[in-house]
């Protein structure tokens, strides 16, 4: 899409003395027979439309996270692959860590007794875009209409870059809930056991400390309510407090998971560790060991069976789709004060905790609710089966998004 961008990597191949042929328009690219592997990085808007038009040209595709930028592309990927037979995997390599492997089946063996709720952590450094005084000039570089594809072509655009920042925004973007929070969604759900939605989900959060062009969360706090154990996500942009540049942690963890059991805890901190605690604080057992989660689709490849893959396209849908349904609950929400935050949650413990925690850390960062609210998100009834939402027209609109003709993700894959 950006030839500046694809020239530098052919550029890098042929140096390595390797021929490769460049392609700025992926339809092209699928039109060769002689290609059988797919690896998708692009902005999250063309992953799903790019993995269903390759699986349909009889490829097999790496996606990177999240696999979809709403429900509804999530799930067609999946009918796509298990149609055609191809495989799909998500990047979430952290499927691959032989460390998860064996600290997840170790936990999910009971030895830690009930587990009580799994808590995703993505507290990562993310300042502000900056707001723009004039539109953006699309560089000659780039095929403008081809890297909206299924997203609206916004003319003009007001954003001071169009590359990595289309994150923050809606029409591209699904905020670091999405973007980096996705990996530890899956980890959470990974531990839970939980292979649907939950029944409920309910969001908290704001763009808060700065004001610039991005539009979704930078501070955000979700519930995904399962019946055996809840499923509970922070995401911070903003540092420690006001006075520094260093991220804050929860029980160790900043981008991680921390799983509260009868027995213990256990704290992933990174995407190969796993940390067991005892009741009383006592580090009683460590995992720690990668893997090579390309090496693995590669297998799959070769095997043709998708259940070898450790990051099959169902759970990439599924783990992307609860970052998706916290975002609906949030877009659908209104600002409110703290006090109207407060009496909210006042009856549900664990947002209760979570949102006096996120009024500590903005207030170290010297955000005023009052003067600049945080939103309070709508809570959402699931329908787990057909993963639609019950009695809700306004979050059912957004389970999908209206398609840029040819850009469409079909109804019929």
């Amino acid at each position: 899409m950006d030839q500046n961008v694809l020239d530098k990597g052919v550029r890098e191949f042929k140096d390595r003395g390797e021929t490769v042929t460049g392609y700025q328009d992926i339809r092209k690219l699928l039109e060769n027979p002689d290609i059988d592997v797919v690896s998708l990085a692009t902005p999250n808007h063309w992953h799903a439309l790019g993995t269903i038009w390759a699986v349909q040209a009889g490829k097999d595709v790496y996606v990177e996270k999240p696999v979809s930028h709403n429900i509804f592309e999530g799930r067609q990927i999946v009918a796509a692959a298990r149609k055609y037979g191809h495989m799909v995997q998500t990047g979430s390599q952290c499927r691959s860590s032989v460390g998860l492997q064996e600290a997840i089946a170790w936990l999910n063996a009971g030895n830690l007794g009930k587990i009580i709720r799994a808590r995703g952590l993505c507290y990562k450094r993310r300042a502000s875009i900056g707001k723009a005084d004039q539109p953006l000039v699309i560089p000659a570089s780039i095929d403008y209409d081809l890297w909206c594809g299924p997203a609206p072509k916004k003319v003009p655009l007001m954003r001071k870059k169009l590359h990595y920042d289309w994150h923050w925004v809606w029409p591209s973007g699904n905020g670091d809930l999405g973007n980096q929070g996705v990996h530890q969604m899956d980890i959470a759900r990974w531990v839970l056991g939980e292979s649907e939605l939950a029944p409920t989900s309910f969001s908290i959060g704001g763009r808060l400390g700065y004001e610039d062009d991005g539009t979704t969360p930078n501070t955000q706090i979700v519930l995904h309510n399962y019946k055996k154990a809840p499923l509970l996500f922070e995401v911070r942009g903003l540092p420690a407090s006001s006075t520094t540049d260093k991220m804050g942690n929860y029980e160790g963890a900043s981008i991680g998971v921390v799983v509260d059991c009868e027995g213990g805890r256990v704290v992933i901190p990174s995407y190969e560790t796993a940390i067991v605690y005892d009741k009383a604080g006592k580090e009683i057992k460590k995992f720690s060991e990668g893997g090579d989660h390309f090496a693995n689709f590669i297998k799959a490849v070769r095997s043709r069976k998708h259940t070898d893959l450790n990051a099959d396209i169902q759970d990439g849908h599924l783990s992307a789709a609860l970052c998706h349904t916290a975002n609906i609950s949030y877009r659908l929400g209104k600002k409110q004060s703290p006090d109207q935050m407060r009496e909210a949650v006042r009856n549900n413990p664990e947002m209760a905790e979570m949102l006096g925690r996120m009024d500590e850390h903005l207030a170290a960062n010297q955000v005023d609710l009052k003067k600049t609210p945080a939103t309070l998100g709508e809570i959402l009834k699931v329908d787990v089966k057909e993963e639609s939402f019950i009695g809700n027209h306004a979050a059912s609109q957004l389970r999908t998004r209206d398609y840029r003709k040819p850009f469409v993700v079909p109804e019929k894959v």
